[in-house]
């Protein structure tokens, strides 16, 4: 019956031989499949929350099977029966379900039930315009985790990507609750943006907890085997996760730039922070150390010995921070000196030095 409906160019659909025959007429030892006896003239009419006013005529929709040979139900017969008993009033869903949700009406029709609403979401593509699949990126909420977005981060995104309201970007939960509304949502299909999600992503890391950044940032470096991760290292990063959390746009992100505080020494060097220790830049952090040696650890103390030190020994004061800091994390990228010195605390800050020195 298929490959006759294909080889005419019809859609293939069951022509229904057995719709209107007496079933005293079938074969004997037969277990049969049972089908809907479905409507063959109008349309069927769906009245969409997103779509609008829907239909396919009848014609193009078969007399569907409800119940298989071996007794079981099908799909959409199932959730019809699901839906009806748990007193589901609204069905909201992707619109590549639109075609089911034209044959479950039908049953729900048929069995005299009160019909949900219906609302079908446009699906989300890739840039490309192609349905979003794992070529373009993350597709999992536990990719995204995995990857360090925020939950919080990714429903502010997925809210924004088709639905609208306003010119308003940073939409929190509770404020989604109250402005949503099935109104605002687009029918046509959206395009992910993974760059805008990770800005967005870096918005919520700026005003998250800095406990719970901290939580999040040590469970990620648990596994590295390069990090000496006891407490003294996990009170370094709680103490710098403010400074650190201003320009982490991913937990990922955020972690890699902390694991310095965990880091034995002797450092490992990047190269660029490896040619800022010259000797003389050497020379010049033994004298710095006995400066800080004597300074008290704040940052406000910090800057001003800092900046003295500069003075006295006629540089500018990034001549003195860039080495200092290539010796105390070993990369030329860290928040302020003065913030990551305090963090570090006298006694490892020292020893960082010496080891350089």
């Amino acid at each position: 019956m298929r490959e006759q409906a294909l080889a005419e160019g019809r859609s293939p659909r069951y022509d229904g031989p057995w719709r209107d025959r007496d079933p005293a007429e079938a074969p004997p030892g037969v277990t049969p499949a049972i089908r809907l006896k479905a409507p063959r003239d109008g349309d069927t009419v769906v009245e969409d929350l997103v779509q609008g006013t829907v239909r396919v005529g009848n014609t193009e929709l078969d007399d569907m099977i409800i119940l298989r040979s071996d007794g079981t139900p099908t799909y959409n017969h199932s959730v019809v029966v699901d839906d009806h008993d748990m007193g589901i009033t609204h069905v909201i869903r992707g619109d590549d379900h639109l075609t089911n949700t034209f044959r479950q009406v039908q049953i729900f029709d048929a069995m005299g039930w009160e019909r949900p609403r219906f609302g079908h979401l446009p699906l989300i593509h890739g840039a490309d315009g192609a349905k979003l699949s794992k070529r373009h990126g993350a597709v999992s909420v536990l990719e995204f985790r995995e990857q360090g977005i925020l939950p919080e981060a990714l429903c502010n995104y997925l809210l924004r990507l088709g639905w609208g309201h306003g010119d308003a970007e940073v939409i929190g939960r509770d404020e989604a609750i109250r402005l949503f509304d099935l109104d605002g949502v687009g029918r046509a299909p959206s395009r992910m943006d993974y760059a805008r999600l990770t800005n967005l992503n870096g918005h919520y890391i700026r005003h998250a907890d800095d406990e719970r950044l901290t939580r999040e940032v040590l469970t990620r470096l648990a596994h590295r085997t390069d990090l000496a991760l006891g407490a003294k290292a996990a009170e370094r990063i709680r103490a710098l996760i403010p400074a650190l959390k201003q320009r982490a746009k991913t937990l990922v992100e955020l972690a890699d730039s902390a694991a310095f505080l965990a880091r034995p020494l002797p450092l490992p060097m990047e190269p660029k922070a490896a040619s800022l220790l010259t000797p003389e830049a050497r020379l010049m952090l033994r004298d710095l150390s006995g400066a800080l040696a004597a300074t008290e650890f704040t940052p406000p103390a910090i800057d001003a010995a800092l900046r003295a030190f500069a003075e006295s020994s006629r540089r500018k004061l990034g001549e003195v921070a860039q080495p200092l800091r290539a010796a105390l994390t070993g990369s030329t990228a860290s928040p302020g000196i003065d913030a990551t010195l305090a963090a570090l605390g006298k006694e490892e800050a020292l020893a960082r030095l010496a080891a350089v020195v």
